[in-house]
């Protein structure tokens, strides 16, 4: 057992919990937000979707299966930090390169185990989302750390997109052998696996910076556009509800997937809400309208489509509903091949049930081909 120094999580109301440090010996801020999946820990921290968020992993043994390149959704870690119960320096799966410890310290990434992580997560679900600050520096008193919390600026109302988005296009070719559809992905912090089920489903994927004008994504000839997930406050990024506005007017293909599915409401005139913690995990039951079916999906959002703006507007269709609160998870609109979900049907970590999805854009293309 490696010999670990003392560490504190102190929450924007005051309420402190110590522990041990794991990863870089420092300081990380930011949003608490409480994941309940039992795998996938490499997944989750790696989703750009976690930018500015202090990530809870309510499965009480993390780090056990060490990491490898292929689970990583982007280049590096994005969460602020992470608060685990136990924490394992050993990692004992065979594909494993590299230890969670070593894949933190890479990435500088501050991290809290020996946490009563459940006791934590009850605190969360019931007071609701709030800023905290994880210090594993010596010589910080608990005080000081109390005032540096309350400078933490709140998720709502912040744009945090452009921070993760792509800076230059690239081409994402097909993996099949076979290029049939041409999709330009706008990346508001997209996973990897996105692309990924694109690519494996005959398409090349261009990547476009979030920032990029119509006129440029429309010089690549797509026969459909893929809004990916991103983290932040979606009310905010008015530039990309203008952005999707427009390209919605072209009749083009739409899939939208969390950030893309509320930039799609927002574009409609939709309104969107902060949740009081969120849902993060892989066994979110979802009802399908469409279908009768329910659907086991991967969550990570905090924020949600106003279910009463949604059901107030004629050419919106709601087509999925979360089973456990009634919120907003998909819909669709009536007079375009337009569609969008609150949830990952690319599920990494996760389960499958959704990935149906990625056909139904498939088909829609082939619609718009043809006509």
């Amino acid at each position: 057992m490696i010999e670990r120094t003392n560490a504190v999580l102190v929450l924007e109301d005051g309420t402190t919990f110590t522990g041990k440090a794991v990863g870089e010996i420092g300081k990380a801020a930011g949003e608490l937000a409480f994941n309940t999946g039992m795998t996938g820990y490499q997944e989750v921290f790696t989703d750009p979707s976690y930018l500015g968020q202090l990530v809870i992993m309510t499965s009480p043994h993390i780090g056990n299966y060490g990491t490898t390149p292929v689970e990583s959704e982007s280049d590096s870690i994005q969460c602020a930090g992470i608060i685990v119960k136990k924490f394992s320096e050993v990692a004992s799966r065979d594909i494993s390169e590299m230890s969670l410890q070593d894949f933190l310290i890479k990435d500088g990434k501050v991290g809290i185990s020996d946490i009563d992580t459940r006791a934590l997560v009850r605190y969360i679900r019931s007071k609701g989302a709030m800023n905290a600050i994880i210090s594993s520096e010596e010589n910080v008193s608990v005080e000081d750390l109390q005032e540096e919390v309350k400078n933490i600026p709140s998720m709502k109302g912040l744009e945090l997109a452009s921070r993760v988005s792509t800076k230059e296009a690239y081409v994402l070719p097909s993996t099949t052998g076979k290029s049939h559809y041409k999709v330009a992905l706008v990346d508001f912090g997209s996973k990897a696996s996105i692309a990924r089920c694109l690519n494996e489903r005959d398409c090349e994927v261009k990547v476009f910076p979030m920032s990029t004008s119509l006129e440029e994504l429309l010089a690549y000839q797509p026969d459909g556009f893929m809004l990916s997930n991103g983290p932040g406050d979606p009310a905010v990024m008015k530039s990309s509800h203008e952005l999707v506005k427009n390209i919605i007017e072209t009749n083009i293909p739409i899939f939208g997937i969390c950030m893309g599915h509320q930039i799609i409401a927002l574009s409609q005139g939709l309104t969107t809400e902060k949740m009081h913690q969120g849902h993060r995990g892989l066994n979110h039951p979802v009802l399908n309208h469409q279908t009768g079916k329910g659907e086991i999906t991967s969550q990570n959002h905090g924020f949600v489509v106003s279910r009463m703006s949604a059901e107030d507007h004629e050419e919106i269709e709601i087509t999925h509903s979360h089973l456990n609160d009634n919120t907003v998870a998909g819909i669709a609109l009536k007079d375009k091949h337009v569609f969008s979900v609150q949830f990952h049907p690319e599920s990494s970590a996760g389960p499958h049930d959704s990935r149906y999805l990625f056909d139904q854009f498939i088909t829609n293309m082939d619609t718009y081909k043809q006509s």
